[in-house]
């Protein structure tokens, strides 16, 4: 006789860059096994591949493709489904390093061991209003820029430097560049990732840290944990953020 089937409740989202809605139900317990013996490995290769089956698996809206979002609603998602699945509150451990004199007049760190207990659902995706999507790197030379996607994590990998994990990232990031003197449009998307990372290579200073404002400003999720050290009282506001510190 076949053993009944448990029916997993559904849930609706709405990512925060893409805006797109997706529907998805929680994931299971052996896909919860991958992604924890992923995450115990620490291999980067391990963890994005088992985080990406999972999401592939657990959506229930056709055509959703996974490499074609921004890293973020990734996170995003990721951190929703965590929350359907394993439960909303997780609990952090933070160490105090506020510094203390002794009764023998050293300095040192406090070191006390504090706990918080923070629900995941809470976060939110904070917005620089000022960040500008659209960079004049010359008075007629501009570059039309989008967040970057999944799929750019493939092509970091093989790169060692930061330099050019830098400039791969703003590669690949690239929606367009417009030569007003033209009046001409250069997609990325008919242009060879050779051509852009030469045209980056290309840039002085000025121009490329017009660039990584861009990127230093982007949309994150985050959340400030304020808490008091019960042993020297220091009273500590912790900005939390990175999926790392909430799929515990």
């Amino acid at each position: 006789m076949a053993l009944p089937k448990i029916d997993s409740p559904i849930y609706d989202l709405e990512l925060p860059l893409s805006k797109q809605k997706i529907r998805f139900r929680p994931f299971l317990v052996k896909e919860q096994k991958n992604l924890l013996m992923a995450m115990e490995s620490n291999d980067s290769d391990s963890i994005e591949k088992n985080i990406k089956q999972v999401l592939t698996n657990c959506t229930l809206t056709e055509k959703f493709d996974v490499d074609g979002l921004p890293v973020l609603d990734i996170e995003y998602y990721f951190l929703n489904l965590r929350a359907r699945s394993v439960g909303e509150v997780v609990e952090n451990k933070y160490r105090c390093d506020n510094q203390i004199t002794t009764e023998a007049g050293d300095v040192k760190s406090c070191g006390n061991i504090m706990e918080s207990s923070l629900n995941i659902l809470d976060i939110k995706v904070e917005f620089n209003k000022e960040n500008q999507d659209v960079i004049q790197l010359t008075p007629t030379i501009s570059v039309r820029l989008k967040y970057p996607q999944f799929s750019v994590l493939k092509k970091l990998k093989d790169l060692s430097s930061a330099s050019d994990i830098a400039i791969q990232m703003i590669a690949d990031s690239i929606d367009y560049i417009y030569d007003s003197s033209v009046e001409q449009f250069y997609y990325a998307k008919e242009t060879t990732n050779e051509e852009l990372v030469e045209f980056i290579g290309s840039l002085n200073q000025q121009q490329f840290s017009l660039i990584e404002e861009f990127f230093e400003n982007m949309p994150k999720m985050e959340k400030k944990v304020e808490m008091r050290c019960s042993k020297c009282g220091f009273e500590h506001s912790i900005d939390v953020e990175g999926l790392e510190n909430f799929f515990v």
